[in-house]
């Protein structure tokens, strides 16, 4: 099941079901009870999202896609997690995850222009899988964390590549209004299957840019969801980006960064492809 969150014609935010190219509404039966996808995440109802609750069916296109979860407790980003990665930035394979954090005003969903801000030239795309919680837990095992999993979308960690430098810690270019982005909508768990049989691409203007199996993880998706949760509790709809592979334009030669007119898309087998444009800010 895909299941996705967004704001309809009259302004309404709501979240509902895709269905191809059409979107079947959960409506306000369905609203009156979860205020959003967070909140029937958590109440373990997607199962009631999934019988059509009567609501509208309209256009994909008609809808201003969000975030598939835009209002998350945390979003954990992963530095550093896949083997071809680490290699172009010549480091050492690292001993522990590497963790750092976006706000959710830094995410804006499928279709929504990324902002390059006035300040850098430096902006740069980072393809992921996003892991979205589905069951609360702390010191979750990695023999137990798929059963804390809702399900997965894709995620474009893009990055303002001088701020992230400015200091060891990576927050500064990593939380920029509208840089980075999420969706087009979460794919469940059991429609998923086992992340790591299936491949990641990021396209910049239709050229590859990354092209990886998501196997080659340095810390799958259980390892993660241990290693945080021994540090937090893990709520239902927190976000966990697995990192990105080998590719991005910090270190290729010429370095390559995106700019206004420039479409860049993630597209995960099993997902579909996350798709924006950007744009300069205003």
């Amino acid at each position: 099941m895909r299941v996705c969150s967004y704001i309809m014609p009259n302004g309404t935010r709501s979240y509902g079901i895709a269905d191809g190219e059409t979107l079947i509404d959960a409506g306000e039966a369905l609203r009156g009870r979860y205020a959003d996808l967070r909140a029937v995440i958590a109440a373990g109802a997607l199962a009631e999202l999934g019988k059509d609750a009567g609501g509208e069916r309209m256009a994909l296109s008609d809808v201003t896609l969000l975030s598939p979860i835009p209002n998350p407790d945390k979003i954990l980003c992963i530095g550093l997690n896949y083997m071809t990665h680490i290699k172009e930035t010549g480091r050492e394979a690292p001993k522990k995850p590497s963790i750092f954090t976006r706000y959710p005003s830094s995410v804006v969903g499928h279709g929504v222009d990324l902002v390059r801000p006035k300040v850098s030239d430096w902006f740069d795309f980072e393809g992921e899988l996003a892991v979205v919680i589905g069951k609360p837990g702390r010191a979750i095992s990695a023999a137990n964390a798929y059963a804390h999993v809702a399900g997965y979308s894709c995620f474009n960690d893009g990055s303002i590549r001088d701020f992230q430098r400015h200091t060891t810690q990576f927050w500064a270019g990593k939380n920029f209004d509208g840089s980075g982005s999420m969706g087009p909508w979460l794919v469940t768990a059991d429609a998923f299957g086992d992340p790591a049989a299936q491949s990641m691409e990021t396209r910049l203007n239709g050229e590859v840019m990354q092209s990886t199996p998501i196997s080659d993880l340095a810390f799958d998706v259980p390892a993660l969801i241990e290693y945080i949760s021994t540090v937090t509790e893990l709520l239902p709809g927190d976000i966990i980006a697995t990192g990105t592979p080998s590719g991005v334009g910090l270190f290729r030669e010429p370095k390559l960064f995106m700019k206004a007119g420039d479409r860049v898309e993630v597209e995960i087998s099993g997902i579909g492809t996350l798709a924006n444009s950007i744009v300069d800010e205003g």
